[in-house]
């Protein structure tokens, strides 16, 4: 049996030490901040921080150079953010982050709640890795391409399919008992993982879907679904069912500047983290969503879907991590702000050479990465900018014939 490090996923209370300092992960269950919280976060990200809010690849935040790891904590829990000292790493839920407003096919906010709620109930579950992915996805297909070990997705108003290792398990639900079969599932893939605690995903054990069938003591009565993983990202002016406006917003690189973020918590309104570093702010009358385009515009936050800002992710680079080669952050800015951007997968990026940063053009997505393990890379097709000794290395993905 093969052993591996321990879990060393960061949280509010494991601190990661990263090369600029301490850096906290603080999960947001379904993508989630009241306006309150959302003011907290950019208090403590001015006070105890680099001054920032990172958005990750899974809704979360995370802050960068902690000071002070207890007052954090303090402000953390007076927030409502930190709602266990157990379970504070394992509640990795992503949902779709329009749910109930606008489209899809069932509304899975009672989930995000119902789900987050039988964890934290759960002391076994405390035990899940800090790297598992629970994905609640409303039948637009936005987030169970994102590679849950567990999920659901909605295929009619109170009918889900269960995900299992990023894959449809052919299991059919109902929405009363998808909670319960999720956290079953939960427990099933503890029970996999037994003493290899090396074992962070449900892909990483043999036939570990399959296994899981078996422990629930179902049976697959479907055909499997294949689910993409290149939504559209909600951007812009989106109406509600309802008749309210949701604004889609962009942020540069994932980072959110705290007094950017205090503008946002006094609109006074539901705030969501999307798994594409991004913002939407929801349920706002339209005089409302004019003035904060009008304010917000001007502070860096992106507004039209068509911005090559949408086209970029990075990982952390220089200075915040010791093993990259540069600061390709500043890299992939330059790129965007130098207008270096060529029209998508025909042009001439892909030639097996490195690149100086300046010869590198935004085509497509695209991450740059400060080594190879590309950190905080997206699921789906992108186009790899990699950091190395050498200058950069482009990778493209494989054509599809």
């Amino acid at each position: 049996m093969t052993r591996r490090a321990p879990d060393s996923c960061p949280g509010v209370l494991r601190l990661h030490e990263a090369a600029d300092g301490p850096l906290a992960r603080i999960r947001v269950p379904g993508g989630r901040l009241e306006p309150a919280q959302l003011q907290a976060l950019a208090e403590a990200a001015h006070d105890l921080t680099d001054g920032n809010i990172e958005l990750t690849s899974r809704g979360n935040v995370q802050l960068r150079r902690v000071s002070d790891a207890a007052a954090l904590t303090d402000r953390l829990v007076a927030a409502g953010l930190l709602p266990s000292t157990t379970h504070e790493r394992v509640r990795n839920i992503i949902a779709s982050p329009l749910s109930g407003r606008i489209g899809g096919l069932a509304d899975v906010r009672p989930l995000v709640r119902a789900l987050d709620t039988g964890l934290l109930a759960a002391p076994r579950l405390a035990d899940l890795p800090g790297r598992v992915l629970f994905t609640l996805d409303d039948g637009r297909g936005d987030v169970s391409g994102l590679g849950p070990d567990i999920g659901v997705h909605a295929v009619g108003a109170d009918e889900f399919a269960l995900l299992l290792a990023g894959g449809d398990s052919g299991l059919r639900l109902s929405a009363a008992d998808a909670v319960d079969v999720v956290l079953a599932a939960a427990q099933a893939f503890l029970d996999l993982r037994g003493a290899d605690r090396g074992r962070w995903r449900l892909h990483e054990i043999e036939h570990g879907a399959e296994r899981v069938i078996d422990r629930l003591g179902s049976a697959p009565s479907a055909d499997e679904l294949e689910f993409p993983a290149t939504p559209d990202i909600p951007i812009g002016w989106l109406q509600q069912d309802d008749g309210s406006v949701a604004l889609g917003m962009g942020v540069r690189l994932g980072s959110l500047p705290a007094r950017t973020a205090e503008f946002l918590a006094a609109v006074e309104r539901p705030v969501f983290l999307t798994p594409w570093r991004s913002l939407v702010v929801t349920d706002l009358p339209e005089w409302t969503a004019e003035q904060v385009v009008r304010v917000l515009a001007p502070m860096g936050l992106i507004f039209d879907a068509d911005s090559p800002w949408l086209l970029v992710s990075a990982c952390a680079g220089q200075p915040g991590c010791a093993k990259s080669h540069t600061d390709v952050r500043a890299d992939a800015a330059d790129a965007v702000g130098a207008g270096r951007v060529l029209p998508g997968p025909a042009d001439p990026l892909g030639l097996p050479r490195t690149m100086s940063a300046a010869e590198v053009a935004v085509a497509g997505r695209q991450h740059w990465s400060g080594c190879d393990r590309r950190c905080g890379r997206p699921q789906g097709e992108v186009t790899d900018i990699v950091a190395t000794s050498e200058g950069y290395r482009v990778d493209r993905p494989p054509r599809v014939p």
